[in-house]
């Protein structure tokens, strides 16, 4: 191996045009690479962080929501970075931060439409067969 570097800083010292194109190909790669990155996980990334600040700076009383813990409610009260919602028919409040919700899953004004729950139920479940026979196709 040091045979090989010394001979290749042996052999005139002086750089040739394709040593320098070589060095140019390298750092434009380089650049593309980071440009690919940024379009690819950076800019993604941050879109969707500004959806989920947006959503947690909308909340408001009456939302129906799911917490990062599973937990679903509707707020009844929400003061600066803390929020109040009741679970089960026993109307049990429970206080969480505005970084443990999830997502709003109905808003204060919309009426609940059981047609609609029911569909979403259907292909939900159409899914989870399809799954399940995908998975039993694969293991044979």
């Amino acid at each position: 191996m040091l045979m090989l570097l010394d001979a290749s800083t042996s052999a005139g010292g002086t750089t040739t045009a394709t040593g320098g194109m070589t060095n140019w190909v390298f750092w434009i790669m380089l650049v593309l690479v980071v440009v690919v990155f940024y379009f690819l996980v950076i800019r993604p990334q941050k879109k969707q962080e500004k959806e989920q600040n947006d959503m947690k700076n909308s909340l408001q009383v009456g939302d129906e929501i799911t917490t990062i813990g599973g937990i679903v409610g509707c707020v009844v009260k929400v003061k600066d970075d803390i929020f109040t919602i009741v679970t089960s028919k026993d109307r049990t409040r429970i206080s969480f931060s505005r970084f443990a919700l999830r997502s709003i899953d109905r808003r204060a004004g919309e009426a609940y439409d059981p047609k609609k729950a029911r569909a979403e139920e259907k292909t939900a479940e159409a899914e989870k067969t399809d799954d399940k026979a995908s998975e039993s196709s694969e293991n044979k």
